[in-house]
């Protein structure tokens, strides 16, 4: 099913995202875990894609598993990175013949080891770009990524979110925000994309905190910011693991509340393919 359909629903939508892990032993329980998500009814999970392509098979099994075997709707990510244009549509052609219907649109990161993107020479420079050749091609619902506190690589936050409108209208059917840890970023954030005329869905995009120095790491390569208090107050738990997962899931489940009742059509969780905190966070926000 499309997602863009689901999110035309009244109740608002919780999806999961996951990584394709390196290891057989580790794909055997990442199928566990979405085994056990399904029990949360999510509205869809979606696979990440590695840097360069270097995922792009496990990506495309995993979500043919997720919605064939398990029967989750699923969400392959897509890059930009290192792939020819005839390579792409050999992509988007597997997704299509195994039964998958929703993508996300991504320029992605360069490959480890480099600093700055790279088109390959027959390829697509930007998302905009590549969800718009998906649009013109396939019968695929479109999700692109918005960022509330600006790209890490715009000049500034006008100028990234004058860029998310350029996505939008190459055919993004929703948009789905990096993380953020202060809900007043992503309320500026979709006043000012309502007033530039972008009228799709936006779902806020939430990583529960599970470990302190982790979430430092992954706020300085997004830039995301974490506000004082939530720094101040993980420092002193940092060491003990018990108590960080119930302050990362009362600090989530407190922010995906106001979210609710502001009225979001949905709530992306980045679960890093520990959906433990995920599964604590959506339980509370049912009962």
């Amino acid at each position: 099913m499309r997602i863009s359909e689901m999110l035309k629903a009244k109740r608002p939508i919780f999806s999961l995202e996951f990584f394709p892990p390196k290891t057989e032993e580790a794909m055997s329980q990442l199928f566990e875990t979405l085994k056990e998500v399904k029990n949360l009814n999510p509205g869809y999970v979606s696979v990440t894609y590695g840097a360069g392509g270097a995922t792009r098979d496990k990506t495309i099994d995993i979500v043919t598993h997720a919605k064939r075997e398990i029967g989750l709707e699923s969400m392959a990510h897509l890059t930009c990175v290192g792939h020819s244009r005839q390579e792409i549509r050999a992509i988007l052609d597997r997704l299509v013949a195994s039964g998958i219907e929703n993508v996300v649109a991504l320029r992605g990161d360069p490959p480890q080891g480099q600093t700055k993107f790279t088109a390959n020479p027959d390829g697509f420079r930007h998302a905009s770009e590549l969800a718009s050749f998906i649009h013109a091609s396939y019968p695929l619902c479109i999700a692109v990524a918005g960022y509330p506190e600006g790209h890490i690589e715009a000049a500034d936050k006008e100028a990234d979110w004058n860029y998310l409108c350029q996505k939008v209208r190459a055919g993004a059917d929703f948009v789905i925000t990096q993380l953020f840890f202060d809900n007043k970023h992503f309320f500026n954030f979709e006043r000012r994309m309502r007033e530039k005329g972008v009228t799709v869905p936006i779902i806020p995009g939430i990583m529960p905190i599970t470990n302190f120095n982790q979430i430092l790491r992954f706020t300085r390569i997004c830039g995301a910011t974490i506000p004082q208090k939530l720094v101040t107050d993980l420092e002193r738990i940092q060491d003990n693991p018990e108590a960080v997962h119930e302050y990362g899931v009362e600090q989530a489940t407190g922010q995906c509340k106001e979210l609710l009742a502001h009225g979001v059509p949905g709530i992306h969780f980045y679960t890093l393919n520990k959906s433990t905190a995920t599964r604590d966070i959506i339980r509370s926000l049912r009962n």
